[in-house]
């Protein structure tokens, strides 16, 4: 009787160790994603999940956006916003740049 009580507590702890270290930050990373998703605008500065980056030029629907590659005006390319990995606001570039004059 005692081994058993014994056993399901340490389950209990498993399962609150296993929330708090690996399904609570993993929710915690999606709900900064959908904010970052939700926040796009035309004229950010984005790195792609394969590596590249570009301007976001249009926003056509909730899922898609077109973005410009390099200084090339003929590489636009839709994609979907899942395949953005990192925003920067041009507001944000202009402020890190200002810093690294002081």
């Amino acid at each position: 009787m005692n081994s058993s009580i014994s056993l399901i507590i340490w389950v209990v702890v498993l399962f609150v160790f296993m929330y708090f270290f690996m399904i609570r930050p993993q929710q915690n990373e999606q709900k900064q994603k959908t904010a970052m998703m939700s926040s796009l605008a035309i004229g950010d500065t984005v790195l792609t999940t394969s590596g590249f980056y570009g301007v976001i030029i249009s926003i056509p629907d909730d899922s898609t956006v077109i973005v410009e590659f390099g200084s090339n005006k003929n590489c636009r390319i839709p994609m979907t916003k899942t395949a953005i990995a990192q925003v920067e606001k041009p507001e944000d570039a202009v402020k890190t740049t200002e810093e690294k004059a002081k």
